[in-house]
């Protein structure tokens, strides 16, 4: 598996519990960990070189974000991907970011739309099935982006935890054939509205993109029966 932490390399001065729960959360949004995964205690602390308790914190985190099914004397699993709250965290998503492309067009459009072209550049440029996890990691830079011009950056760590769902179901999107080059389209008509300085453009564009994933919910269930529950 990727991204495996030997002993040793936890950086000690940090609460471990913490970044355990950290690496394995980052697995399963990524979908390192698919739904489905025996999350095996004794193997976990023999990874990150910790005691039982670290590890035991970790998942109990975990199991409160709803990312992992915990059966008492059985087994931790990786839970299935649950479609009505990728909704609720879409809808979440919208509200907050439909007034913020809103403000934006007026506020700061043209320093806004720079930026934003920026990240834009660096996205295109990865735009490859082998690199799809940094192309992913920008689009997330885009989003934020829109937060920190807004002045409501604060709401962006809410609304992070709040998209766990959403945000495996977009993993298992992404590599799907035109996927990346959509998102791309979609991200250059937000700009464009944005530095025009049109905000009922710029409302449409976003709607429009933050819909893409879910619009597609039976195309990715049906090419993965087994990981999401709809």
């Amino acid at each position: 598996m990727s991204g495996m932490i030997r002993n040793g390399q936890l950086d000690r001065s940090r609460q471990v519990a913490l970044q355990v729960h950290e690496i394995l959360r980052e697995r399963i949004l990524t979908v390192q960990l698919a739904p489905g995964t025996v999350l095996s205690r004794a193997s976990l602390q023999l990874e990150f070189g910790v005691s039982q308790t670290p590890v035991r914190d970790a998942l109990m985190r975990l199991q409160e974000e709803g990312l992992v099914d915990v059966y008492p004397q059985y087994a931790t699993v990786v839970a299935k991907i649950d479609v009505d709250h990728a909704r609720q965290a879409q809808f979440l998503r919208l509200s907050i970011e439909l007034e913020a492309v809103r403000r934006l067009t007026t506020e700061a459009p043209v320093e806004t739309a720079a930026e934003l072209r920026e990240l834009l550049v660096r996205q295109a440029a990865v735009a490859t099935p082998e690199t799809y996890d940094i192309f992913d990691s920008i689009d997330r830079d885009f989003h934020r982006k829109l937060y920190e011009k807004t002045g409501i950056l604060q709401l962006w760590a809410s609304v992070r935890r709040q998209s766990v769902h959403l945000d495996r179901l977009r993993r298992l999107h992404l590599p799907m054939p035109g996927k990346m080059q959509t998102v791309l389209a979609d991200h250059e008509s937000i700009v464009e509205a944005i530095a025009s300085g049109s905000p009922e453009q710029a409302e449409v564009a976003l709607r429009k993109h933050l819909s893409g994933t879910l619009s597609t919910i039976d195309v990715i269930s049906s090419k993965f029966p087994t990981y999401v529950r709809v």
